[in-house]
């Protein structure tokens, strides 16, 4: 039988808004079982918890001094069938899509394949301390199944609709793609996420039909938004000659005239869009997941797509999360994603973006894209007990902020060990990785 109480002794940061972050230094984390699992029912210094606790019969004291523990991180933007090409040639997101990425996502249809793939990447995930998101499947059912079968966390999941300007081995008929749509969000309801993989490769009827069963099942919808601006181009050409998207001005019409925005919808990056699409996402609720390691220069492993104006975004009442969006992000660790995005911001001379926001965005505003913000995100009284143990930096000294950065911006100058530093992952108050030695 587990233990009524957990204590995990610690340093503890808890994010509390894109400004402010607690910290705990000697700290504990109080845990007390539930029927869904264990949850948090305090957190305080060492000196002040323990002694409250002496006289309870059922407890567990794990002692971690010389870690740090952080909220579990929520990646809101990430194809699992992609896991193979992060680190291929990215040039030009359109040349890349079609010679890596769509013919390695063929590989899929095998489904010994994609089971065997799907373990490897559930494992990986809770390695680096990602226990929530919005995932990316390939056109084939069963993707979308093994990743909801083998994730552990709290995922949405869903298969790409591709039924026109693609490859012959990618294609659905709009048939068989509302087919899928059907049968998957009848079966996974809200964990489940309507998915055109874009705009050009999915025909508005089948967007439209496909969103209405969404919100029927209470299902998510995610898809990419101005990505690049040579895919503006190319999106805008290609319905300029489809009935009743002659006369369309923005990439984001095609999505409102389609009816995929909304409070459950996620668009990726949205780096290039007009006053005028931020005001018609902020109307919508539709929030941003932003990818800034895969939106950096080339020579940083992304795509070069740009940088995304979040102080634009917040001011015209969008939220947004952060993502690793692999394949096209070169790392599966937010940590390396928390990292990207202040550095870029930096050089970028864009005041604002610290490591404290980067921690917010990657945990509290990541669980509100899924409309868990109430039970996840933070290590707030209540919330479920999903969080990592990471060493903690020698100097514990200054603000929070300085803490952090001693934390996150370890690993900037040798980014592939970002995805070793988590030593322990807890998923509602259960161990389920330790970091080997």
């Amino acid at each position: 039988m587990q233990p009524l109480y957990k204590i995990i002794l610690c340093n503890i940061l808890n994010p509390k808004s894109d400004k402010s972050c607690q910290f705990i230094k000697n700290g504990a984390l109080v845990l007390k079982r539930s029927v869904s699992g264990y949850k948090i029912v305090e957190i305080g210094t060492e000196k002040k918890i323990l002694p409250a606790y002496a006289s309870k019969r059922s407890i567990e004291v794990m002692d971690t001094l010389g870690k740090t523990c952080i909220p579990a991180f929520f990646d809101t933007h990430f194809h699992w069938v992609q896991d193979d090409v992060r680190l291929m040639p990215k040039k030009n997101l359109l040349e890349w899509l079609s010679n890596y990425t769509w013919p390695y996502e063929a590989k899929f249809k095998d489904r010994s394949y994609s089971k065997n793939k799907a373990m490897k990447f559930a494992e990986e995930l809770v390695s680096v301390g990602t226990l929530g998101g919005a995932c990316y499947a390939s056109i084939h059912a069963h993707t979308a199944d093994d990743a909801l079968k083998n994730f552990v966390g709290d995922f949405v999941v869903g298969n790409v609709l591709m039924t026109m300007e693609s490859p012959k081995y990618l294609t659905q008929t709009k048939k068989q793609a509302l087919k899928l749509v059907e049968k998957q969000t009848k079966k996974y309801k809200e964990r489940y996420a309507v998915t055109p993989r874009f705009a050009p490769t999915t025909h508005p009827d089948v967007m439209k039909e496909a969103a209405k069963m969404a919100r029927a099942s209470k299902s998510f919808i995610q898809t990419h938004l101005s990505e690049t601006k040579n895919e503006i181009d190319y999106v805008l050409g290609l319905y300029k000659n489809i009935k009743g998207f002659e006369n369309v001005k923005t990439y984001t019409d095609i999505y409102l005239k389609s009816k995929i925005l909304g409070a459950k919808t996620i668009m990726g990056h949205g780096i290039y869009l007009s006053k005028e699409e931020l005001q018609t996402l902020s109307k919508t609720g539709t929030s941003i997941a932003h990818c800034p390691t895969s939106n950096a220069p080339v020579k940083q492993l992304g795509l070069g797509s740009g940088l995304f104006d979040f102080k634009r975004a917040e001011k015209l009442g969008i939220d947004w999360s952060l993502a690793s969006d692999i394949g096209g992000g070169p790392f599966v660790s937010m940590f390396d994603v928390m990292q990207s995005y202040v550095a870029q911001n930096e050089k970028a001379k864009v005041k604002g973006a610290t490591y404290t926001k980067a921690l917010y965005r990657a945990t509290v505003a990541g669980a509100r894209a899924l409309k868990l913000e109430k039970t996840h995100g933070s290590l707030d009284t209540g919330k479920f007990a999903n969080f990592i143990l990471v060493q903690s930096p020698k100097d514990l000294s200054g603000k929070t902020e300085d803490v952090l950065k001693r934390i996150i911006s370890k690993h900037k100058s040798s980014r592939k060990f970002y995805d070793k530093m988590v030593e322990q992952t807890f998923y509602k108050g259960e161990s389920i990785f330790v970091k080997s030695l």
